[in-house]
């Protein structure tokens, strides 16, 4: 039997029709009852392949081809797989096994010559411990029988590209072992639609509560070969199946580019056209249909019960959506998520371009321009190839290589896909980078700050830590962190940590938002044309100019808050200074110039001011939008730098007139303790707040009178001196009296045993850590709970 219908095909037949084809009947049958929509086809068996060479006595000539090949170098690799392919295309497909094909696609499409998509699976393909992508051919709009038949020969071939042959050797599959089934699928007119692939694990990190879909306008072959940035969507799997909007981050990429059918009677059988402005403006999916293949693909990975790497397409004219393949994620299944490498950056120079970050990883190389693997000769690991983007042509040569810098592609795209196999560090999407890097130039490579890579000039100094976490003592006292950048969530969510103690919301809007919240909201009275230029750059294509600040606020605090998820996630309302606001767009228009801001108009007296609460109307609507909307009510909120109880009064109004009651859904407010006042008094503070926060730093500096800025009195800021610890003291006995929680956010207790030591006497109930400093401290608090424990045993065993 030469020819498997779908509706015939399991899971268990890889041997028989490879795992592509394998995959795609199982999901045929097992889940088109759950709504997932899988076009119908058939399969060409094992069988036909190896008849095929039979019928053309290729077996002994393919071996003896094969047995040629330089092993050591590849060196022939180009020549050897030429021949190979050669062979397969002099041959001839048999009466019995055209005859099959012929009368399956006749019935597939209903006696009329329609177009299909012509598949290589291999037998070997897809096993979770391989990933044969891009590793053999596809045809597409293949339309009539001499051209099925004819597909099916190229698809034959295709088994013996270079880059098939030396990825089954470096895994160790024997050539003679491995079969090429051919699977012939009604074609999805992706062209006139769009078309994407997608992960159901966060693929740079592995977390695991994340799909993230990437889609382009036309085939989905210019997301493969990184042609074009795509759409990117993250959808949060907790409430995905609940009444909550699950879309964690929307980002819209440039889409420069739509592949179509050539109608042309010559050439390739798909050009690239250029994308109209306007649909490069759009997202090519909608909110429904994003969350409708978000559901398809966690359907798909609880069938398989392993993470999955799925491609789907949206027909432009029937408006449907399918899944067109899915395979195991190869990548981060089965890893050791206990014993991480840190890389960290100990200097900075020029950033000369910066991209998508794959991997975590820090290299120093040369760079080295190449445009096609055709010129590589004598690479090394200490080359990064800088190109304009990486197709499967290249794979033969990337194990060879310290880095890759492309200028076009996005996280999926099949550089992406192949470097984080390989394990060697990438920055793609770059846009200039064969512009702006010469051969030959030393650069730093880094993916080590986050979804951002960036190349810096130069050899720069790093390091690299070892963090085994499999032996770490988890403490009583709650450990959480201090967090900023979305970018590095989900990764760090690995860390021991009992949730986030500060998000810092300021990085937020600096780095994402980049406007003042006023500029957007009187927009009409900004006075520089630059200015307001700038402006409607970044807003384009939002209703109204706040919808912009609320959408991209949001995003960001919800990607910490499900990173962290159910774990509460406590993010400070804005906490700028005068001066730090001016530097925002437009924000020079409406900041006042302070003598010294680091006491002046901030924190929780700017929320009511009729120069500012505009302004502040929009953080409350992001926070409510991540709460409400989002679902995601770990997230509890905190108030900094509240001078008096009334402020304090005044500022909960204003909330709730913005729609942030406290105590309706389960909503916290807490506020700092970092002036004086707050520690005074504590226990009048403790009945409109729901839990205190130190804040040592500003706490220090009030308490000694110092700015802690300065240079000049640097000498004399200390957390340890006995009247800062004092206030310390007080605020924790104020709030175990009144039965408040409290924490500490500071350095401190990671720097100094003997602080750490301090507040686990005191009864501190957390304390918040940056990254770099969490493991020292929970040493440092574990630790103390032990002395204190045998202290408390050998007081007991006097008495």
């Amino acid at each position: 039997m030469y020819i498997k219908f779908f509706n015939d095909i399991a899971i268990d037949d890889v041997p028989i029709v490879g795992g592509k084809n394998a995959s795609l009947g199982e999901m045929y049958n097992q889940l088109s009852g759950e709504g997932v929509r899988v076009p119908n086809g058939f399969a060409t068996t094992s069988n036909a392949f190896w008849d095929f060479l039979d019928d053309n006595g290729l077996k002994i000539s393919l071996k003896e081809t094969l047995s040629r090949l330089d092993t050591n170098t590849y060196i022939n690799l180009k020549e050897i797989g030429r021949k190979a392919r050669e062979l397969i295309l002099s041959g001839h497909i048999s009466k019995p096994i055209s005859d099959e094909i012929i009368r399956a696609y006749d019935k597939l499409c209903e006696n009329a010559p329609l177009p299909v998509a012509v598949r290589s699976s291999a037998t070997a393909e897809d096993l979770p411990h391989a990933s044969f992508a891009g590793q053999h051919d596809t045809f597409l709009n293949v339309k009539g029988k001499k051209d099925v038949l004819e597909a099916v020969k190229k698809c034959f071939a295709s088994l013996y590209t270079d880059r098939a042959i030396k990825y089954r050797n470096d895994k160790g599959f024997a050539h003679s072992n491995v079969a090429l089934s051919v699977g012939i699928q009604k074609m999805v007119r992706a062209d006139q639609g769009c078309s994407g692939v997608g992960f159901t694990i966060e693929p740079e990190s592995g977390f695991g509560n994340i799909i993230l879909l990437s889609g382009v306008w036309g085939l989905g072959e210019n997301i493969v070969q990184g042609n074009v940035t795509p759409d990117e969507f993250y959808i949060f799997k907790p409430t995905l199946g609940t009444k909550h909007f699950p879309i964690l981050q929307k980002k819209r990429g440039d889409k420069q580019l739509t592949m179509v059918y050539n109608t042309g009677k010559r050439g390739s059988p798909t050009i690239n056209i250029k994308t109209p402005k306007s649909k490069q403006q759009q997202f090519v999916l909608s909110d429904n249909e994003i969350i409708q293949l978000a559901r398809w693909a966690l359907t798909i990975e609880k069938h398989y019960k392993k993470p999955m790497d799925i491609e789907w397409a949206k027909d432009g004219a029937t408006h449907e959506l399918y899944i067109i393949q899915a395979r195991p994620e190869t990548v981060h299944r089965g890893r050791e998520k206990k014993v991480y490498i840190e890389y960290k950056l100990l200097e900075k120079s020029t950033a000369l371009v910066s991209g998508n970050a794959v991997g975590s990883k820090i290299k120093i190389g040369k760079a080295l321009r190449l445009q096609s693997p055709k010129e590589s000769k004598n690479l090394t690991t200490e080359h990064f190839i800088v190109t304009d983007n990486i197709t499967p042509d290249w794979d033969p040569l990337l194990k060879q290589v310290g880095g890759i810098i492309t200028n076009k592609g996005g996280r999926t795209s099949h550089a992406a896909i192949v470097a984080r196999e390989l394990g060697v560090p990438a920055i793609v999407g770059c846009g200039n980078a064969t512009t702006t890097l010469r051969d030959g130039q030393n650069i730093t490579l880094s993916c080590a700050e986050g979804k951002t890579g960036y190349v810096y000039s130069g050899t720069l100094k790093f390091e690299e830590t070892k963090v085994d976490l499999s032996n770490i003592h988890m403490p009583k006292t709650e450990v959480k962190m201090i967090l900023a950048d979305p970018e590095n969530a989900f990764q760090l969510s690995f860390y021991p940590n009992n949730g986030v103690g500060l998000l810092r919301m300021e990085f937020i809007v600096t780095h994402f938002v980049k406007i003042h919240p006023m500029a957007l909201v009187r927009f009409n009275d900004i006075k520089n044309q630059r200015t307001s230029n700038k402006i409607e750059k970044l807003t384009k294509g939002y209703e109204k100019k706040t919808a912009y600040f609320i959408h991209q606020l949001s995003q960001g605090i919800a990607t910490i808050a499900a990173a962290f998820y159910p774990k509460e996630v406590i993010v400070r309302l804005s906490d700028f200074k005068t001066n730090e606001y001016a530097n925002l767009i437009g924000g020079k228009d409406f900041e006042p110039e302070e003598e010294n801001p680091m006491l002046g108009f901030r924190g929780a007296s700017r929320y009511y001011s009729t120069w500012y609460k505009e302004g502040f109307a929009l953080e409350c609507a992001a926070i409510k939008r991540v709460r409400d909307v989002m679902g995601l009510t770990n997230l509890k909120v905190m108030v900094p730098f509240c001078r008096t109880v009334s402020e304090g009064e005044k500022v909960l109004q204003i909330m709730e007139e913005y729609g942030l009651k406290k105590g309706k859904n389960g909503l916290e407010v807490y506020t700092m303790v970092e002036i004086p006042s707050n520690v005074i008094l504590a226990d009048e503070f403790a009945k409109i707040f729901d839990g205190f926060s130190i804040g040592s730093n500003d706490l220090t500096q009030l308490t000694l009178g110092i700015d802690r800025d300065s240079e000049i009195m640097g000498h004399l800021f200390d957390e340890n001196d006995p009247a800062a610890k004092k206030m310390v003291s007080m605020a924790i006995a104020s709030a175990k009296r009144t039965k408040t929680k409290i924490g500490l956010c500071g350095q401190a207790p990671s720097d100094f045993p003997e602080f750490a030591e301090f507040l686990v006497k005191e009864g501190i109930d957390s304390i918040s850590f940056n990254p770099d400093a969490l493991l020292q401290g929970i040493d440092n608090i574990y630790k103390a709970e032990t002395a204190l424990n045998e202290h408390k045993k050998t007081e007991g065993a006097i008495h």
